[in-house]
């Protein structure tokens, strides 16, 4: 008898950027501190609750710019874009086949793009609802 392999985890991609320049609250002071709020929310409490996919989500964070230098945490690996971070998420999204993919960004090209590789997405404040 063969083991049953486990079914993979929805992929969760996170446009760090778009969802941090989302809220105005000083965060182009201290990008990376910004984005490792972010990644720590992230971590705290996973994927939207309202989202299409089921979770627990494989979540990955994108940043970019002042961004960079941002660790990956238990539940969250972060991914530096060393060029565009958009382009680096339509990366992402094109290698999910065969497994749900939910993006997380407002950014209308994006959304596009990852949509043309078989990805769903959600706005930023599905991420940002206030910690329970």
């Amino acid at each position: 008898m063969h083991p049953e392999t486990p079914p993979l985890r929805p992929l969760l991609v996170v446009d760090g950027a778009n969802v941090v320049g989302s809220v105005p609250d000083g965060w182009w002071r201290d990008r990376r501190g910004a984005a490792e709020r972010l990644r720590d929310r992230l971590a705290a409490h996973g994927g939207p609750d309202d989202g299409p996919f089921a979770g627990p989500y494989e979540i990955v964070l994108v940043v970019e710019g002042g961004a960079r230098g941002v660790a990956s945490v238990p539940g969250v690996r972060v991914e530096e874009a060393h060029g565009s971070g958009d382009d680096l998420i339509a990366e992402l999204a094109r290698h999910a086949k065969g497994r749900p993919c939910l993006v997380v960004t407002a950014d209308r090209e994006l959304r596009r793009r990852v949509e043309a590789e078989g990805a769903r997405c959600v706005g930023p404040r599905s991420v940002l609802r206030p910690p329970s």
